[in-house]
């Protein structure tokens, strides 16, 4: 039940039941029985006014831009007044959002090939990555060989160098 249906139930002439107790059976504070809304003030009614209006001309505008344009009109406004104003409106700046993540349809999705699969031994399963460092003059490539299971205490600098050797890196 929201806040305005408990307030509606409240009764000031309830026999036996006073107002703060009724209050408190609601679970609304005596205070907020009483608040009233004040609404928003005749100069932020024409701020929205002025809002709406650029807001029809130019959509794109969000909460930053709308305060420079308002500024270069000569209505000096903060922007977060701007922005309380207009979420109250509904206005959202209508843009592009960035799709990082939404893959190609065309790009192969490839399958993970160790799923179900019992790693028991060492030079079973090696993985590789490969990254870039930036230095003063460009940039060096950074290529790591890790073996996903680790051998034995003696065995990992050989199987490392058999791997390379393999491999021919």
């Amino acid at each position: 039940m929201s806040r305005s249906d408990r307030k509606a139930i409240i009764a000031r002439t309830r026999p036996g039941l006073s107002l703060g107790r009724q209050c408190r059976l609601l679970s609304i504070s005596r205070s907020s029985y009483y608040y009233a809304p004040k609404g928003e003030s005749l100069e932020n009614l024409a701020l929205m006014r002025r809002i709406d209006g650029l807001f029809l001309k130019y959509p794109f505008y969000g909460s930053r831009q709308m305060v420079r344009h308002l500024r270069r009109e000569g209505s000096y406004v903060g922007r977060h007044r701007v922005r309380r104003l207009m979420r109250l409106m509904g206005l959202e700046a209508i843009y592009q959002a960035p799709r990082t993540s939404a893959p190609h349809p065309a790009h192969r999705i490839y399958p993970y090939l160790l799923k179900g699969m019992a790693i028991e031994g060492p030079n079973q399963v090696w993985c590789a990555d490969i990254t870039y460092i930036p230095v003063q003059r460009g940039f060096l490539y950074l290529v790591a060989i890790m073996a996903l299971r680790h051998a034995q205490e003696g065995d990992t600098p050989r199987s490392v160098l058999a791997a390379v050797e393999y491999h021919g890196y």
